[in-house]
């Protein structure tokens, strides 16, 4: 039987992080995901790329570029317009606009994005890949979509 799962679109290279494991807090002006919360998410892998840079300067601290650039490939390895996995959803909060020092850092490596003050931030753990792309059209918020069960990790 399909799963029915909430779907949001994520840019690359965040996507593949997330289902990688390594961004483990999701950032969003509005608290689009707070409504999920111990529910499981589908990752749908935007079209575009995510124009800022914040993620590999973040990444540098952990790993070296051959190790970044093997975990970028890996990430488009369903390609793009696809729901390439699912991730557990976790509360969400707004960051205070007066976060400082080790708090908002440890935030923002687990997001792998920097200036979280005032943005609504979740928890994502669980994350696993489908074993094959679901073709699907991202949208700007939330949407369903069925997964047939021989996808499901």
């Amino acid at each position: 039987m399909a799963q029915q799962v909430w779907c949001l679109s994520f840019r690359q290279p965040y996507a593949g992080l997330v289902l990688d494991g390594l961004k483990t807090v999701e950032s969003r002006w509005r608290p689009v995901l707070a409504p999920l919360e111990n529910q499981t998410l589908g990752i749908h892998i935007a079209q575009r790329d995510w124009e800022g840079g914040e993620w590999r300067q973040a990444l540098s601290g952990l790993m070296n570029r051959g190790q970044i650039q093997e975990l970028l490939e890996g990430g488009e390895r369903f390609g793009r317009g696809v729901v390439a996995g699912l991730v557990d959803v976790g509360g969400t909060w707004q960051c205070p606009s007066t976060l400082q020092g080790a708090e908002l850092q440890e935030l923002e490596q687990a997001a792998l994005l920097i200036g979280l003050q005032q943005k609504h931030l979740t928890r994502l753990s669980n994350p696993r890949w489908l074993k094959a792309p679901l073709s699907a059209r991202g949208g700007r918020d939330l949407w369903t979509v069925e997964i047939p069960p021989e996808l499901l990790p």
